[in-house]
């Protein structure tokens, strides 16, 4: 494992356990956007894995996500991880609920894509320097009559 993959994983872990302490009172920001805590099931492990995360659009219906990881080459392993068990629970301003996790299609993800990087214009630069196409997920709670 690359030492900067080791500073990113202690970085997430000192995140994530000030997140839970304060119940996202501290560090319920990244970036200037809310902080989810996501949760997955391991592709090849079937363990709980937790991720910090910055939402850069969400509502009432929706959470949406950015699998940048940095613009790195690779899809980060919490992408990989929903992409074959869609079902995830988010902790988000405090509030824990299960959602359903889908990649957007290339249509919603044009129409999501401006949006996001007003958020936070560094996914424009991430994307500019990779290859793949920087999947965009989208989460809507568990049970949703608008999930297809």
């Amino acid at each position: 494992m690359k030492l900067s993959d080791l500073r990113f994983k202690a970085a997430t872990r000192v995140h994530r356990t000030i997140y839970d302490l304060s119940k996202g009172r501290v560090a319920g920001n990244v970036s200037g956007m809310p902080a989810v805590k996501l949760t997955t099931t391991g592709r090849k492990s079937g363990q709980l894995r937790n991720t910090m995360l910055a939402t850069p659009v969400h509502d009432d219906h929706r959470v949406i996500l950015v699998a940048s990881k940095g613009g790195a080459p690779k899809h980060p392993m919490w992408y990989l991880n929903l992409r074959d068990n869609p079902q995830v629970t988010i902790t988000l301003q405090s509030t824990t609920r299960p959602m359903i996790a889908r990649t957007a299609s290339t249509a919603e993800k044009a129409q999501l894509w401006p949006q996001i990087v007003a958020a936070y214009k560094g996914y424009a630069s991430y994307q500019a320097k990779v290859e793949r196409d920087i999947p965009v997920v989208i989460l809507e709670p568990a049970g949703s009559a608008d999930q297809t």
